[in-house]
């Protein structure tokens, strides 16, 4: 039976590239992804597979009601797009909204979890259990499309729930995860300074933005360095800064961004502790005001040890040229985590680097194996069947 399943997942391969490259021509902003959803609909419903739309928001759940007993397990791709000019000319597949581009790979993810449903519904009656194909909006951006799908109610009947991510920092062929701690948690810090500006001339006249700004970056640096236990893990990062408008003129305002990458709660509220502790330091030193909010994102990616575990050691028989290993944690984050704090599972990377084009994610000229897609298919059909039967035997 399952044989039969994972061939005609391979015979899918063409239309899953096909769709794929549909997809990666018109893409989709986080919220914003009508015509993405419509077009996952539209594919169902001309499967005859049953589905729900507009799931908090424009999120898309097909169920394949299997002809025998076992579990329900759901299964989730994501398939939101960033706002990022492509710079991949050369592609006859590149992006055709202005802006817009598919740099992380959710339409390889897309496009793996339609081939799979269409493979798996040929062969429905020798199907165990229940799948659960969550088609999920919004993943790019906070608070993201897994808690508001979650709400819904739509997956608590569920017994447990994997997903996985086309990787390019990981070799075609291999599959990452680990057993425990995943992916960081992501949060987001925005400060706001104001001095006094003037000439350039007449610096002591001034309160310098700039100047206040610069010594709050090179003390944020000591945070993890000195205040954060060094068994423990943490990112802060300064991804932005804006002030000034001439050569000649002193600031009076500056404005800086971030994320702080963490595991433990206790760690993260010292960070944001020491972090405004910081700024307000500098801050009255210099004879400024500031402004300071830590938005707090993604919980950390935790998997259930039992459910990785069955990926590390079920998913190579999916196909003989996979391997598996345990890895230590990412520190990108994933709303994925939500899924995880609901039900058992986990989340698990799929090697889809591209030789010779050293790209990463979120990168302008970003793409990925498209062969990975059928590695993306045939481990979830593994885990899937893998866990009816290790829990329903």
């Amino acid at each position: 039976m399952s044989e039969s399943m994972f061939k005609e997942v391979e015979t899918l391969y063409e239309k899953m590239v096909e769709t794929r490259r549909y997809l990666h021509q018109y893409p989709e902003l986080s919220f914003q992804e009508t015509e993405t959803a419509a077009y996952i609909a539209d594919t169902y419903e001309a499967l005859g597979i049953p589905f729900q739309k507009n799931v908090g928001g424009n999120g898309v759940i097909a169920t394949i009601q299997g002809g025998r007993p076992g579990r329900t397990v759901a299964l989730r791709a994501d398939f939101d797009a960033l706002p990022i000019q492509e710079e991949n000319t050369h592609l006859p597949y590149r992006s055709r909204n202005d802006g817009v581009m598919h740099a992380c790979g959710h339409d390889g993810h897309t496009a793996e979890l339609l081939g799979l449903a269409e493979a798996v519904w040929k062969y429905k009656e020798e199907l165990p259990g229940t799948m659960v194909l969550v088609h999920q909006p919004a993943e790019e951006i906070t608070p993201g499309g897994a808690k508001p799908l979650l709400e819904t109610g739509a997956l608590d009947h569920v017994d447990a729930v994997f997903g996985t991510h086309l990787w390019t920092n990981t070799e075609y062929g291999t599959i990452e995860t680990a057993r425990g701690p995943f992916m960081a948690g992501a949060d987001a810090f925005e400060i706001k300074i104001k001095g006094k500006g003037g000439h350039g001339a007449q610096p002591h006249q001034t309160k310098d933005a700039i100047v206040i700004a610069s010594d709050i970056v090179a003390s944020l640096q000591q945070v993890v360095a000195r205040r954060v236990d060094p068994l423990k893990t943490a990112v802060v990062t300064v991804g932005t800064i804006q002030a000034g408008k001439a050569f000649n003129i002193i600031a009076d305002q500056a404005e800086l961004s971030g994320t702080v990458r963490t595991f433990e709660p206790e760690v993260q509220e010292t960070i944001r502790e020491e972090m405004e502790r910081i700024t307000r330091g500098i801050c009255e030193a210099a004879g400024a005001d500031y402004h300071f909010s830590y938005n707090i994102g993604y919980p950390p990616v935790i998997n259930h040890e039992n459910e990785a575990d069955l990926v590390l050691k079920e998913a190579p028989h999916a196909d003989s040229s996979l391997s598996t290993r345990e890895v230590d944690p990412s520190m990108a984050g994933e709303d994925f985590s939500y899924y995880l704090q609901k039900k058992p599972g986990a989340f698990y990377f799929t090697g889809a680097k591209l030789p010779e084009h050293d790209f990463p994610h979120h990168h302008p000229k970003f793409d990925f194996d498209e062969r990975a897609m059928l590695h993306g298919a045939k481990t979830l059909l593994q885990v899937f069947l893998s866990y009816q039967h290790k829990y329903s035997s």
